[in-house]
């Protein structure tokens, strides 16, 4: 199921999107005892970030039943500047305190990205108590995509798109100057919810392209992610939504 939710401005769809990661932590601790949260990196999920660490938010969620878990990182150090970690680290893990037992992130500064990918198959192999061939159901997870239709760092023409049998994968291309490594298709398409948070006009023409446009040739990236029994919500600003068919805020 899909939802696309278009916000009047900036602030109004931060806020809808935090309402929801809370309600679905909160739910999911309830349910279960802990709530599994990927995390997208890129500019766009700074503020959201903000709000998760900062009243009322804060309150709402047992954080100590969070585990954060990442989509993708680049082959950095995790105090690099371009660290998806970093990012997360400095608006999330460092104002609330978060256990280093409840994070689990990607190992970009490994010795090579394939060896960052298997360490991190085997995390959640071990985490999520995974039998040969199972695929892990995280909670939640939170993406972003750029103009050319990537998300997470799956990337138009990269291989990654073509591994279908690894939880996660190292990109064979090289973007902003390093090769990344990304959740597979597989193991996004299984969570039991996706969030997209997508905002800015220069993202306004793929937005179209992914919601309304046909699926001639190759798709992009971010049109492949179709969660197999989970709930997808697309939350966009008045920019990002505006090449929509009969857009308008809901």
């Amino acid at each position: 199921m899909r939802n696309v939710l278009v916000s009047s401005d900036l602030n109004e769809m931060y806020h809808r999107c935090t309402d929801a990661v809370v309600s679905v932590g909160t739910q999911s601790i309830s349910t279960s005892g802990r709530f599994t949260l990927v995390l997208s990196g890129g500019s766009t999920p700074r503020k959201l970030y903000e709000l998760l660490a900062a009243g009322p938010y804060r309150e709402r969620l047992s954080w100590n039943r969070v585990h954060l878990f990442w989509g993708d990182e680049r082959c950095v150090p995790p105090d690099h500047a371009e660290s998806n970690f970093r990012l997360v680290q400095e608006e999330l893990i460092n104002p609330l305190g978060l256990p280093q037992g409840n994070l689990h992130r990607i190992k970009g500064e490994l010795e090579s990205p394939e060896k960052a990918a298997a360490e991190y198959e085997e995390e959640l192999t071990d985490f999520f108590r995974l039998q040969a061939g199972d695929v892990p159901t995280f909670d939640l997870i939170l993406l972003g995509m750029g103009p050319d239709g990537h998300t997470a760092s799956l990337f138009p023409s990269d291989s990654a798109l073509q591994e279908h049998k690894r939880l996660v994968t190292a990109t064979r291309s090289i973007h902003g100057g390093v090769r990344r490594v990304t959740l597979t298709l597989p193991t996004i398409n299984h969570a039991r919810q996706v969030f997209f948070l997508i905002s800015g006009p220069d993202k306004a023409e793929t937005v179209r392209e992914v919601l309304e446009g046909s699926r001639q040739g190759a798709p992009l990236p971010a049109q492949l992610i179709e969660p197999g029994d989970g709930e997808m919500r697309f939350y966009l600003d008045q920019a990002a939504a505006s090449r929509l068919s009969g857009y308008k805020p809901n």
